[in-house]
């Protein structure tokens, strides 16, 4: 599996070369195919891959582009070896020949590799549970640091769900509480790692930096310092691990409360920018901002969006974003903004001589955006898709 993912990776450089190369009138997808066809000819150990995977990452190639053309995402770039994940992908449900073995395993067929047993978590339609409207359409497997994991592609005909009618519900997301609700509800969690866990990635990274120290200028890493990095990598893979784990189950207990969800329009790739500035202009309190920047990115919080946004769809809610600026400042009771009025992070105090309303910040907050939503400031889409940004350096439609 190693070697295939290896050569989906290569092939996904060459197809990159062959892009930037081609005239724009011959960026075809007949002869990107072509292409592949003779590269795989010519290169060996390409071969490695079987040749529906190969289709699959032309596909997917052509898919950035389009995603980049259309404003959703940022153009395609060479995968470097070690920053890219290793994945592999089997197009054709029809050769996995998935089969059951107990309660907790099952067996499936892998092109190249051979039958593979794999853990069952979930129900998946095989043997007599298959059919036109609900049956496995393909597979992807992908490696991180606790080995390699084989996601199903699943095609099903679901009924539309009714209508939620549950009640509505604003969020406010935080770092000190992941998780507030309107009606004073909170969904914290403690640390991904336990202290003796904590204390093991602590030693391993300290080993990590001193014999990083031995290794020369352009040298490849030892086997041992490989070793430890594969330890940090596990660890951190395991502290990822229970932090999805807990989104899932709020977010699913969140769906199934809940008809309306109202969530701020936060954009985190802005939070979460360098404080360092530049030599002209250095920036102030940098440690302290890459310290929040890591505490952001650790809540996931375009994550929890995402997981509510078809969460709540399945179960016939909604999820609605509202204009983030000013949430944390106005009072909820009497909706006038005064400064002063949040004293720290958890308490909230009305400068306002005719109200003097006291409480949580947080439960504030989230009593603001549930009050954007209701009062009609919901952010729309328009023309029936979302406003984007065009990302940098992205031809125009017309240069394409």
């Amino acid at each position: 599996m190693d070697e295939q993912a290896h050569a989906a990776r290569t092939l996904w450089n060459l197809l990159h070369v062959w892009w930037r190369m081609m005239p724009r009138e011959k960026r075809t997808l007949a002869k990107a195919d072509a292409a592949i066809r003779q590269a795989r000819k010519d290169i060996d150990f390409l071969a490695d891959l079987p040749a529906q995977a190969a289709q699959a990452v032309l596909k997917t190639y052509f898919r950035a582009w389009k995603n980049c053309w259309e404003g959703r995402a940022d153009a395609p770039d060479f995968k470097g070896r070690f920053r890219s994940v290793m994945s592999v992908d089997v197009p054709q449900g029809r050769d996995l020949h998935i089969t059951r073995v107990h309660r907790r395993w099952g067996m499936v067929n892998l092109p190249k590799v051979g039958r593979v047993r794999f853990r069952w978590t979930r129900d998946l339609p095989v043997g007599n549970r298959a059919d036109a409207q609900n049956r496995i359409t393909g597979a992807r497997l992908v490696k991180d640091a606790l080995g390699w994991h084989i996601a199903f592609r699943v095609q099903t005909l679901e009924n539309k769900p009714e209508p939620h009618q549950g009640p509505d519900v604003g969020i406010d997301m935080g770092i000190a509480v992941p998780l507030a609700l309107s009606n004073g509800e909170t969904f914290e969690h403690g640390e991904w790692l336990t202290e003796k866990e904590k204390a093991r990635l602590l030693y391993w990274e300290q080993r990590a930096a001193q014999r990083k120290k031995h290794r020369g200028p352009g040298e490849r890493a030892s086997r041992r310092l490989q070793h430890t990095y594969d330890r940090i990598a596990g660890l951190r893979a395991k502290a990822k691990r229970r932090a999805l784990d807990w989104q899932h189950r709020t977010t699913t207990a969140i769906a199934r409360s809940y008809g309306t969800v109202v969530v701020e329009a936060l954009t985190v790739t802005n939070m979460v920018k360098s404080g360092r500035g530049t030599i002209e202009a250095p920036g102030k309190n940098v440690a302290q901002k890459s310290g929040l920047n890591r505490a952001i990115s650790g809540e996931a919080w375009g994550r929890t969006v995402t997981l509510l946004t078809y969460k709540t769809a399945q179960r016939g809610g909604i999820l609605v974003k509202v204009p983030a600026p000013g949430t944390s400042q106005r009072c909820s009771v009497c909706g006038l903004t005064t400064p002063g009025s949040r004293e720290s992070q958890a308490m909230f105090v009305c400068k306002n001589s005719a109200c003097g309303w006291t409480g949580n910040a947080d439960h504030n907050a989230a009593r603001n955006v549930l009050h954007l939503y209701r009062a009609g400031l919901a952010l729309v889409p328009a023309a029936g898709r979302a406003v984007v940004r065009r990302a940098k350096r992205v031809k125009p439609a017309t240069a394409r």
